[in-house]
């Protein structure tokens, strides 16, 4: 199956098509048969490397992150009436942080003070995909897999939960936070990867779209406890049993829906649950995350970590046009977005690190590519410019900011887990166009490293109805050495 992008076709029908696509290769996923981990050669299992971290914590910034309003602020000048758009590099001034001689962006103070614990990737860089919706972009960064592909792609967490399993039985292995799955633009999409895959239900997500509402999640109905919680339980898998749709899936993907059954139920009956509720975190801590859905996320997947959860993603969550996603008022929701993140980032560092955590857990700070003024995709890109208004000088303050899709660099930030401290990896022109100049780091190289860290090979792949699949595409991806400590 081939799906090629008209560069000239309307958004939404590249989407409707891209979706159509989607459709066919998840109806594919469950039809196929049970996958079969790949030897190195005939007589060998891949050789796995010695896992630096035990958990891992993605910070998802979903919808475009602006890397010169963040983590790689250029040149710096204000807002003001007459102001070309070709000068315009970074809206925010840059501040010192505690790694002598790096800088980041105003409003990430607190991130500021916790740099010299953190590995910043100043040089990812992701490919021009004809197109650049963000569906794509983020199917392809959760998993490594430019969509669509013949059979259903995992996410990463979803690898995570099959080829290393759960730190704790009864906790799932991989939860996702923050981000609603119905009721959204593209949520079809975001469904497209926030999956298991061919693994099966198993391995997929939690999905806790409300942090607030975590531990209802894991609890049985109100007033059904007992005996009536495991009738209910029983005539479920009977239902799933006669479903006139299991005809669609295989014996495995059936058995593999039966078994995440019972491990939700085992969930629903442990002391585990407790790790949901964040309401049983004092007053003072709560407030330390801030008050938005996102700092609330930060806080649970702190106490999900703490309790076993081996990956947990928490995103800002995207929304069309919303949060990250500044195709207008670029400065002004970049500030808001920096307080909304600022907080509780800096908390979960400081508290995973005073619970002796940090050392062991891996957080990430992504997203799917960065943004310029002027330039849509990179250099040379046959892309569709997306940015609403087009102005070459700025006479109002909804113009003044990144409103185009960059993909030519960008930054990635890791804390723990195994990396360095205080230490900067590759770099971006200081002027337009900000492409990585040093040390680029591809979405393969960049799974491979955080596979490494996982304690996966690269190279670990699983046989699909006779088709290798690997972990990093075509299991080419190369771990930077150059980050671990």
């Amino acid at each position: 199956m081939t799906f090629e992008i008209d560069p000239t076709a309307p958004e939404q029908i590249v989407r409707r098509d891209f979706l159509k696509h989607l459709s066919a290769a998840g109806a594919a996923a469950l039809m196929s048969g049970t996958p079969r981990l790949l030897s190195a050669n005939e007589t060998e299992p891949v050789k796995q490397p010695e896992a630096t971290a035990d958990s891992c914590i993605l910070l998802w910034m979903g919808g475009g992150m602006a890397a010169p309003d963040t983590f790689d602020p250029k040149r710096y000048l204000p807002f003001k009436k007459g102001l070309k758009v070709a000068d315009m590099l970074s809206t925010f001034p840059a501040i010192h942080t505690a790694v002598d001689g790096l800088e980041i962006c105003e409003g990430l103070e607190g991130i500021a003070s916790v740099m010299d614990r953190a590995t910043l990737i100043r040089s990812a860089v992701q490919p021009d995909l004809g197109s650049i919706l963000h569906s794509r972009h983020q199917y392809h960064w959760h998993t490594g897999y430019v969509p669509p592909q013949t059979v259903a792609a995992p996410h990463l967490g979803a690898w995570m939960a099959r080829v290393i399993g759960p730190r704790n039985p009864v906790m799932p292995a991989f939860i996702n936070v923050g981000q609603r799955l119905e009721g959204v633009g593209e949520s079809e999409e975001l469904k497209a990867f926030t999956t298991a895959g061919f693994f099966g239900s198993e391995f997929g997500p939690l999905n806790l779209p409300y942090p607030e509402e975590a531990a209802k999640s894991v609890r049985p109905p109100q007033g059904m406890t007992g005996q009536r919680f495991v009738n209910r339980n029983k005539l479920y898998r009977k239902l799933i049993d006669q479903s006139p749709q299991r005809e669609l899936m295989s014996d495995y993907h059936q058995e593999s829906m039966l078994r995440s059954m019972d491990k939700a139920y085992r969930l629903l009956s442990s002391k585990e649950r407790d790790a949901f509720d964040i309401t049983l975190e004092k007053e003072d801590v709560r407030q330390k995350y801030g008050d938005s859905r996102f700092g609330r996320g930060c806080l649970l997947a702190r106490r999900l970590v703490e309790s076993g959860a081996r990956f947990v993603e928490v995103t800002t969550e995207y929304v069309p046009f919303l949060h990250w996603d500044t195709h207008a008022d670029g400065h002004t929701t970049m500030d808001r977005m920096h307080k909304e993140i600022d907080p509780p980032i800096t908390q979960l560092i400081l508290d995973l690190e005073a619970r002796g955590l940090l050392d062991r857990t891996l957080v990430i700070i992504a997203s799917e590519f960065s943004r310029d003024a002027l330039i849509e995709g990179q250099p040379g890109s046959n892309a569709r410019d997306q940015a609403r208004e087009k102005v070459d000088e700025i006479s109002e303050m909804k113009h003044f900011g990144l409103h185009r899709h960059f993909t030519g660099g960008t930054s990635v930030v890791m804390f723990g887990g195994g990396m360095k401290r205080g230490f900067v990896y590759g770099k971006t022109a200081d002027e337009r166009p900000l492409m990585a100049i040093e040390n680029p780091v591809s979405i393969e190289d960049l799974h491979a490293t955080i596979m490494t860290v996982m304690g996966i090979s690269p190279k670990t792949g699983f046989d699909i109805e006779g088709r290798p699949f690997y972990v990093t595409k075509d299991a080419k991806g190369q771990a930077v050495q150059e980050l671990f400590a």
